[in-house]
């Protein structure tokens, strides 16, 4: 049967939403032919039975594409369009609040929430002179638009955390007012592991090495 579809060639084309909901069909299942229908399904956007019709050489060279393409590493993506609104990076990582930190710290180890993590980092932009942009204040009512946002954004950013590593604490507490610096350190100390910042590189390596993207 003769299957027409639609392959994204690049990560700006696949949502958060749908690699959530890929992910959810990983997490449960773990025979491969079973994911590799739910890919082409959740990703070219074929019905199941469509999927199947295909022959078993076309369903492995479309995961290739896939796969490959989940495997790049792009550059930290600092402006989207998502819903005909511009969103920007957080210009400001200095001047982080508390509230923000730890939100971020809380769901950027999961992707189920990921959105939550995304709405922290990536905002609509205000203003704009050339280069130099502002970006909302944040709010914790706004997770669930996150999900419509470009895969290359979410693993751009979360590389970008990823090899930013220990730096991020000095910059937390640098910029910090005496009673957040309190709270924060606080924080850190009161996770299993003794150190926050260790444990949110480790849930942030684990991520990468389960998408199987390189560290280097």
């Amino acid at each position: 049967m003769k299957v027409e579809m639609y392959i994204p060639d690049t990560l700006s084309e696949i949502t958060l939403a749908q690699y959530q909901k890929y992910i959810k069909y990983q997490n449960d299942n773990d025979d491969e032919n079973f994911l590799a229908i739910k890919m082409i399904e959740v990703f070219c956007g074929l019905r199941n039975t469509t999927v199947r019709s295909m022959k078993a050489k076309s369903i492995n060279d479309v995961c290739k594409i896939l796969v490959d393409m989940f495997n790049e590493k792009p550059e930290l993506v600092k402006q989207f369009e998502m819903n005909g609104i511009t969103y920007g990076f957080i210009p400001d990582l200095e001047n982080i609040t508390f509230g923000e930190y730890i939100d971020l710290d809380t769901f950027i180890g999961d992707f189920e929430n990921m959105h939550k993590a995304m709405a922290v980092l990536y905002r609509p932009i205000t203003q704009k002179y050339k280069d130099k942009y502002l970006v909302e204040k944040y709010t914790a009512d706004k997770f669930n638009q996150m999900v419509d946002m470009p895969m290359d954004a979410v693993f751009s950013s979360i590389l970008f955390f990823y090899h930013l590593g220990m730096e991020l604490s000095t910059v937390m507490l640098n910029s910090l007012e005496t009673q957040e610096e309190e709270n924060l350190v606080q924080y850190l100390n009161s996770t299993v592991s003794g150190d926050g910042i260790s444990q949110f590189s480790d849930s942030l390596k684990g991520i990468l090495e389960n998408l199987k993207i390189s560290l280097n």
